[in-house]
């Protein structure tokens, strides 16, 4: 089996004009495969010089196969199985700063640079004091940003065309919004001046971006079958989903830089993230977190297997199309053809999601996906959304803990004092009890539910019908 690298297999040569942050799973398997299509189909003619934003990550690895690797998508589009191999060519060198700080700091004087894009986790948007100009790397990602944004500005004389147009795929909402405030902090800390200042609001961009693709990394238990498929030796291959999804919130002139659009990728430059934040949310992680208490005290344990039952199947297609759908203010076609791509995300053959995984912290999970949407059904329909409220109970009743009906064992998780109310409310025996505990926590809901009529009473309704009939009966009761 031959090594990966530029002996054994061809790798273009391309202007580097993007600089990334990162070198994990997700961007390489998101950002770098959306560039290798653009350069394929758009003429993008790119490449990628990646930057390790921590002092240990994988620079060496990756430099080892001179930036080569295969994106392995798997799962369902439009019902057919797909399950393809994609060797990636568009990162040109990885560099550790840390090691590198020098040649980091050139990146900053290649006239070509146009584009820096991110993701250092979700703490990787923060401001520390600490940072100096003069550090040899700033420890934080915004510290590094600033340092080679200023080092770009006095370069080229505050030349307007020389800004950065900045991408972050941080998964925290308006990540634009935060990393543009941490780097006007550093600006005033540092005393970079007026005109710095002003080249930074006016020449570049910070946009905030929504990113989705679920992307498992490193497939451990296929490797020896893939490596033998490719007869490559690759041990940066990363497996994904195939669906795809970059929400950008800039104006129309940079999506002409930047043409996703033309090489057919779902990468959409839109005035307000807001709304596609709220859509994924509500029509993805909203469904996961009622699925799958419903699911597992049904007697299942795969969101694929419960999407494929004939009843719990129903279920979360009402939930998603006939309520959730229904609060939520962008085109009717635009989020069905998203529901429909939830659904076919859920069913993937080759990813087994246990449900239990997904019940970590329902009770907060429920706060921030579903009530929104409970209230919302409540306020236009005038009548409570009869799925919603069952996936409640669910939660409730599978804090109780204890045995399912074929033996397996219930083991909620949350914070102590959560699991703490739970306990004492179940020990009371009385489902009027535990309902109005529960509705009534504050420290949950940051409200009274008890206080949204009919809520109590619906609820406990459902409580006692899962204990008398079992969760598959009552299902089939709202259907």
């Amino acid at each position: 089996m031959r090594p990966l690298n530029k002996q054994t297999a061809p790798k273009a040569e391309r202007t580097e004009r993007i600089i990334q942050f990162g070198e994990g799973n997700f961007l390489r398997a998101f950002v770098d495969w959306i560039i290798y299509n653009m350069n394929e189909k758009a003429d993008f003619n790119s490449s990628v010089v990646v930057v390790q934003p921590i002092e240990k990550g994988m620079v060496d690895m990756l430099n080892g196969q001179d930036c080569l690797y295969h994106v392995n998508l798997q799962g369902l589009d439009k019902g057919e199985v797909v399950n393809s191999l994609t060797r990636i060519d568009v990162i040109s060198r990885a560099l550790n700063p840390y090691s590198q700080f020098d040649e980091y700091m050139k990146l900053a004087e290649q006239p070509e640079m146009r584009f820096v894009i991110s993701n250092t986790t979700e703490a990787g948007i923060a401001f520390d004091p600490a940072c100096k100009l003069d550090d040899a790397p700033c420890s934080s990602y915004p510290g590094k940003l600033t340092q080679l944004l200023y080092h770009r500005f006095k370069t080229f004389n505050g030349d307007p065309t020389k800004g950065l147009i900045i991408f972050p795929c941080e998964l925290i909402f308006l990540n634009g919004h935060h990393l543009k405030d941490c780097i006007r902090k550093y600006i005033q800390l540092w005393n970079l001046g007026e005109e710095f200042s002003k080249w930074f609001e006016e020449a570049c961009g910070v946009y905030a971006t929504l990113v989705d693709r679920i992307v498992p990394g490193f497939p451990r238990k296929d490797i020896a079958a893939i490596q033998e498929k490719l007869q490559y030796e690759d041990n940066l291959v990363v497996q994904a989903e195939i669906f795809h999804l970059w929400v950008i919130e800039a104006p129309q002139e940079v999506a002409k830089e930047f043409p996703a659009d033309k090489a057919g990728l779902n990468v959409l430059f839109v005035p307000s993230e807001a709304p596609y934040h709220e859509r994924k949310v509500t029509l993805l992680n909203g469904p996961h977190t009622v699925l799958s208490p419903v699911a597992y005290l049904a007697g299942l344990n795969i969101v694929r297997e419960a999407c494929q039952h004939e009843v719990i199947g129903k279920y979360i297609n009402k939930v998603m199309f006939e309520e959730l759908m229904e609060t939520l203010n962008l085109p009717k076609d635009e989020l069905k053809k998203f529901a429909e791509d939830v659904l076919e995300r859920f069913n993937n053959p080759f990813v087994d999601h246990q449900v239990t995984s997904i019940m970590l912290n329902s009770f907060p999970k429920y706060q921030t996906r579903d009530l929104p949407g409970l209230k919302t059904y409540l306020e236009r329909k005038g009548e409570l959304p009869k799925g919603l409220v069952l996936g409640l109970a669910a939660i409730i009743t599978y804090y109780k803990g204890g045995v399912r009906a074929d033996g397996a064992e219930i083991v909620p998780n949350d914070a102590p004092e959560i699991m703490q109310l739970l306990s004492d409310l179940w020990a009371t025996g009385c489902t009027k009890e535990v309902t109005e505990g529960v509705l009534a926590a504050e420290s949950i809901w940051g409200e009274n539910l008890n206080n949204i009529p009919g809520l109590a009473d619906a609820v406990k309704g459902y409580l006692d019908a899962i204990q008398e009939k079992g969760m598959m009966e009552v299902v089939k009761s709202i259907l």
